[in-house]
């Protein structure tokens, strides 16, 4: 074990799987990640791309907490692209460095899902990005926007939005 491994925080492991009791009263869920070389650029600090896969990841554990599957979702025909993006840059985040993604669904209008996003170090004290996504229903097969989402993931998505 490298001497630089011994002083970082210890996570769970990739994958793990964070339960509803993992969101707090304001309706945030959090994913921890660690920045390895590959999130980078040439400097170290994470590459602005980066920051929006660890979002898309994170909402997918919430919605998992939540015993919602996206891949089953996906495989019955229902797709939720992005839509509207936005991203605020606050502070670089460096390789090595651990993080929380935090991330909660604040509005659903119909279709349209709204989610937002802090990206800060693993104690909370420093806040590096945050985001806002805009999700919307589309039919797979197609290709065109549902009317309205499936009951069963309504109802599941419901204990999630907050209203801000």
């Amino acid at each position: 074990m490298l001497e630089n491994d011994r002083t970082q925080a210890e996570l769970p492991p990739a994958g793990t799987i964070q339960s509803l009791s993992g969101i707090d009263s304001e309706g945030w869920f959090e994913y921890l990640v660690r920045v390895y070389p590959h999130h980078t650029d040439y400097s170290g600090a994470v590459w602005h791309g980066t920051y929006v896969a660890w979002m898309e990841e994170a909402r997918v554990e919430s919605l998992r907490s939540l015993g919602i599957e996206y891949a089953d979702w996906v495989a019955q025909g229902l797709e939720l692209p992005v839509v509207e993006l936005s991203l605020r840059y606050h502070r670089a985040v460096q390789m090595g460095q651990s993080v929380a993604v935090r991330t909660r669904m604040t509005a659903g209008e119909g279709v349209r899902l709204l989610w937002d996003y802090e990206i800060r170090s693993a104690d909370g004290k420093e806040l590096y990005v945050t985001a806002q996504v805009t999700l919307v229903g589309v039919d797979r097969e197609k290709g065109k926007i549902i009317r309205q989402l499936p009951p069963l993931l309504k109802d599941a998505l419901a204990k999630l939005a907050i209203n801000p």
